[in-house]
C-alpha cells in the first residue's frame, strides 16, 4: 500500500510540473513570434508606395460608393408622376418635381421636359447628351482604382526583387559559413512586399468590379427611363 501511495504522489507531481511548463513554453513561443506590424515595417522602403496606393484605393472606393448610392435614390414613382403631369399639360409642375430630385434620372427627365415642343429627335439627343455627362461623373476616378489593382502587385514584385538582391549581397559579404537565419530572414523580408502588393491589388480589384457593376445597373435604369419618356412624348 505504501508503494502504491508513493507512485500516486509521484504521478501527481509530474502532472503538476508538466502543466506548469505549458504556460512557460507558450509565453516563449509568443515572445519569439513576429507581429504583423513588425512584418510591415521590415518590408522596406517599397512598402511606402503600397501604403499610399492602399489609402488611395479605400478613399476612391468610399467616395464613389457614396456618389453612386446618392444617384440611385430616384423614387420609383417619379416617372409615373411626370407622366400624369405632362399628359395634363402641367409642364412647370413636372419641372419642379424633377428639380427636387438631384439624381441623373431626374436631371435627364428635366432636360427632356425643357425641350418639349421641339422635334422629337432633338429631345432625344438632348437627353442622351445629359445622360453621357452624368455617366462620366459616375465613372470618374474608376480608372484610377483599376490602375491601383494592377500597379500594386507589380510594385510588390519589384520590392521583392530588390529585397532579394540586397539579401544576396549581404550573404556574399559574409565570411565563412552563411547563417541559415541570415538567409531566411533576408528572403522573408523581401517576400513581404509581394504579399502586401497582392493584398492591395485584390482589394482594389474587388472594389473596382463592385463599383462598375453598380454603375452599370444605374446606366440601364437611365436608358430605360429615357426610352419611357420618349414613348410618353410620342403618345402625347
Amino acid at each position: 500500500m505504501d508503494i502504491e501511495l508513493l507512485m500516486m504522489i509521484l504521478l501527481q507531481t509530474l502532472a503538476i510540473d508538466s502543466v506548469a511548463k505549458i504556460p512557460a513554453a507558450t509565453a516563449e513561443a509568443t515572445t519569439q513570434s513576429i507581429g504583423l506590424l513588425d512584418l510591415l515595417i521590415k518590408g522596406g522602403y517599397m512598402m511606402i508606395p503600397l501604403y499610399g496606393l492602399f489609402v488611395l484605393a479605400i478613399f476612391i472606393f468610399i467616395q464613389k460608393l457614396l456618389v453612386i448610392r446618392k444617384a440611385s435614390k430616384t423614387p420609383g414613382s417619379l416617372m409615373d408622376q411626370v407622366k400624369i403631369l405632362v399628359q395634363n399639360g402641367q409642364i412647370e409642375k413636372a419641372k419642379m418635381l424633377c428639380a427636387g430630385e438631384n439624381t441623373p434620372v431626374a436631371i435627364m427627365i428635366s432636360k427632356g421636359i425643357d425641350r418639349i415642343g421641339s422635334p422629337l429627335k432633338n429631345i432625344e439627343v438632348a437627353i442622351e447628351n445629359v445622360g453621357k455627362l452624368e455617366i462620366y461623373k459616375l465613372e470618374k476616378n474608376l480608372g484610377v482604382l483599376a490602375t491601383v489593382s494592377g500597379a500594386a502587385p507589380m510594385i510588390g514584385f519589384l520590392g521583392t526583387v530588390t529585397g532579394m538582391i540586397q539579401a544576396f549581397i549581404s550573404i556574399a559579404q559574409e565570411d565563412g559559413m552563411v547563417s541559415p537565419k541570415l538567409l531566411s530572414s533576408g528572403i522573408y523580408e523581401a517576400m513581404i512586399t509581394t504579399a502586401a502588393g497582392l493584398v492591395v491589388g485584390i482589394i482594389a480589384y474587388l472594389g473596382y468590379n463592385y463599383l462598375v457593376t453598380q454603375v452599370s445597373k444605374l446606366v440601364h435604369l437611365m436608358e430605360y427611363t429615357s426610352i419611357e419618356f420618349i414613348d410618353l412624348l410620342q403618345d402625347k
